[in-house]
């Protein structure tokens, strides 16, 4: 059921006027458009991005196969670059589904899958372009639910005002459960909040924020997040999924039109990861581990492939090395893919003894670069941080790779942990410098090695939500600092940009409090943040500044363990008492490491 007038007017008056049109138009090769008058209901996916990205998230690929594949219409919608949104706007038209040009607000169902904090402005976008009130308390009973989920709404509260309802956990078994039970409800003659407590009260994973109020005390922090309602969860707890060899792996991914950040096929081969590094949240909420077979994974990929076309497969998880049959999977994958011209991508390596077969194993194919993520360099950082990984397997994998045909390494560090010293810094430009001359012991010339170093912003549900984060003025001279210390050519230091780790720390960190402020920077031209050439931060400074709120209270503020956080009332596995211990283990070493060089 194409809405042809609204198709028609996009591609006559608003495609001439943007660059890559493309994005814009669907039709792509696997897309499902469906007639909506024959389905059992209408839900689209929108990643709160640009197109270039949100095509590259296996998430969306997965979820979109999953409810088309249970005889819902299910659709797809990102966020537009600021030329299209200017002529949508224009031109009086609303942003739609990709597959059939439906207005978002003709939809039961609007889905958001939150990768990243400083995405939230373009959820207001999608919203608005897409017709549907803004804020939740405005939308009639049978508007379009709004729901949303992933890791970056593990603290929903600065989306709670516009956000209907929130998922906690994996999405495959709950966003059908939502999906049916709202358009249940349709037409049943129940109010919007009605409807929304019938959900909520009936699974223990489903957030709705207009039952929760959080009540301040006088110094600004909060002094309890208030239930107002007794049929509903007095805490989130996440949905799992239990077997993840039994949930299908989508085989027919939708292939963009235009170039994209991941043109590649991606196979989710486990979820969880063995390891409990302090500052990761992905290992806290992921858990517990989750496998699919070597079998699984090698049919799904070669039918994807048959399915594409695609020369390169990506296999998925936080952890890719301590997959349980690491070993035989990628020999596995080789033997099948090399033959076929079809490279064979690892991200997330661990750095263990196994990383010096990795080489061997890929036989031959395109070599680009090695990517690893030491994190820190130096062993009792390392251990405070808790990611116990070992040097000399780093320099051995390293080598091996050199010998078999890699020339480039990427190195991913942070800086601005806890109990950060110019001597960890210091190991970030000794250990890639190492590594280049590594290269040059095996090869004869030195290896190409970057060290990109991001800015630590502590996560909600990890054991530093406690900490503060380090100030403007300190990640500066971190940065200048590293570069001075390079001696070396071929390595080079790449640091991220402060001013988007700032506003990514307040964003991650904020209560419901902040939420008008980063409306209102919204409506002052706030778009697509994670992109360099339309953040504006004096916009956001000068929003926080005007509307009265302290920055540096949400994100650079040490917070005691007793505080009663944002997010408190969505748990984890293990709870908060784990993460509290967990804090106060750190809190120990970072004593002892006090003074240490």
């Amino acid at each position: 059921m194409l809405n042809q007038e609204l198709k028609d007017a996009v591609v006559s008056r608003v495609l001439t006027k943007v660059r890559t049109p493309g994005q814009y138009v669907g039709g792509e090769l696997n897309s499902v458009p469906k007639d909506h008058r024959t389905v059992a209901g209408t839900v689209c996916l929108a990643f709160p991005d640009t197109y270039a990205l949100g095509m590259s998230h296996h998430g969306m690929q997965v979820l979109y196969s999953l409810m088309n594949d249970r005889g819902w219409a299910c659709e797809r919608a990102y966020a537009p670059l600021p030329d299209f949104e200017a002529a949508m706007r224009a031109e009086g038209l609303p942003l739609y589904g990709l597959e059939t040009f439906t207005p978002l607000n003709q939809f039961d169902v609007l889905g958001f899958s939150l990768q990243y904090e400083i995405s939230y402005t373009n959820v207001l976008t999608i919203l608005d372009l897409g017709g549907i009130p803004l804020h939740a308390e405005d939308r009639d009973a049978d508007d379009t639910l709004v729901i949303a989920g992933g890791p970056g709404g593990q603290n929903p509260e600065l989306l709670a005002p516009y956000v209907d309802l929130f998922v906690m956990g994996d999405g495959e078994p709950s966003l059908p459960i939502v999906c049916e039970q709202w358009r249940a409800l349709r037409d049943s003659g129940l109010s919007r909040e009605e409807k929304l407590a019938r959900i909520a009260g009936a699974v223990t994973w489903a957030y709705v924020p207009r039952f929760y109020e959080p009540v301040y005390a006088e110094d600004g922090t909060i002094a309890e997040i208030r239930r107002l309602r007794d049929d509903v969860p007095a805490g989130i707890r996440p949905c799992v999924i239990q077997d993840l060899e039994g949930s299908p792996l989508p085989t027919k991914p939708v292939v963009p039109f235009v170039e994209t950040a991941h043109d590649r096929i991606a196979i989710e081969i486990m979820r969880g990861c063995p390891w409990q590094c302090r500052f990761c949240q992905s290992t806290v909420i992921k858990r517990p581990m989750r496998y699919r077979t070597v079998e699984t994974i090698v049919e799904s990929a070669l039918e994807s492939y048959r399915n594409t076309g695609y020369d390169e497969i990506s296999l998925l998880s936080l952890s890719t090395s301590d997959y349980p049959d690491f070993e035989r999977l990628v020999t596995r994958m080789s033997e099948v893919f090399t033959p076929l011209g079809v490279k064979i991508s690892l991200p997330s390596l661990r750095i263990t003894e196994t990383l010096k077969k990795i080489p061997a194993l890929l036989q031959e194919g395109r070599r680009s670069g090695l990517t690893l993520a030491p994190e820190v360099a130096r062993d009792d950082m390392r251990a405070q941080i808790r990611k116990p990984i070992n040097n000399q397997d780093l320099y051995d994998g390293c080598a091996e790779a050199f010998r078999r045909g890699w020339r480039k390494v990427k190195l991913y560090f942070m800086c601005g942990l806890p109990g950060e010293r110019p001597a960890d810094l210091d190991g970030i430009i000794e250990m890639a410098e190492t590594i280049a001359r590594i290269g040059k012991e095996v090869t004869g010339r030195f290896a190409d090695v970057t060290a990109s170093v991001s800015n630590f912003v502590p996560k909600p549900h990890t054991p530093y939500q406690w900490n503060g984060m380090k100030d403007r003025e300190y990640f500066h001279w971190a940065h200048k600092y590293l570069k001075s210390r390079v001696r070396m050519r071929s390595v080079t230091v790449k640091v991220h940009d402060v001013e988007r780790s700032l506003l990514e720390g307040i964003l991650t960190r904020g209560d419901r409090r902040v939420a008008a402020a980063m409306e209102e920077a919204w409506r002052r031209g706030a778009r697509l943040d994670a992109w360099t050439e339309y953040f504006d931060p004096s916009l956001w400074w000068k929003t926080f500044e005007d509307l009265g709120i302290e920055v540096p209270f949400y994100s650079q503020r040490e917070r005691p363990v007793e505080e009663v956080l944002p997010w408190d009332h969505i748990h984890i596995k293990y709870g908060r008492d784990y993460l509290a211990k967990e804090q106060n283990r750190a809190v120990v070493q970072l004593e002892s490491m006090a003074g240490a060089v």
